[in-house]
């Protein structure tokens, strides 16, 4: 089977993905900066606070897709060298250290930097989606 008729999709889908891994990651951001959704779990250090505040201003920045492509760069790396402080030192395979989400962050964004923003972004209608 093919899969061929999601192609004239694909660059809304780009922009989908952008939205909701962004709007996703802003949470994560004001869970510890804000005490929202739901209160951070672990004291806040200099790393952690600086942590949420790239979540907090990047994750707007990438919901409404402006300056996309330098803001995923950036939070992509944020996420690789959460992975590899945080979780990987506590075992190998992401499914037991918990590093999956920020992985999956790093690769989303890695993504988004390299794609771009799709057509749904402030990025597009200022003609920077280049």
């Amino acid at each position: 089977m093919q899969f061929g008729f999601l192609r004239p999709w694909a660059p809304h889908l780009l922009s989908i993905l952008r939205i909701l891994t962004a709007g996703t990651f802003l949470t994560h951001g004001t869970m510890k900066l804000l005490g929202w959704p739901a209160p951070f779990p672990y004291p806040l250090n200099g790393m952690t606070t600086t942590a949420a505040v790239l979540e907090i201003v990047g994750g707007i920045l990438l919901v409404i897709g402006l300056f996309s492509r330098p803001v995923a760069f950036i939070l992509s790396g944020l996420m690789a060298f959460a992975y590899f402080i945080a979780h990987a030192p506590e075992n190998f395979f992401p499914a037991l250290n918990g590093g999956e989400a920020a992985m999956l962050f790093c690769f989303a964004f890695l993504y988004i930097a390299a794609a771009g923003p799709g057509p749904w972004s402030v990025d597009a209608v200022l003609g920077k989606n280049k």
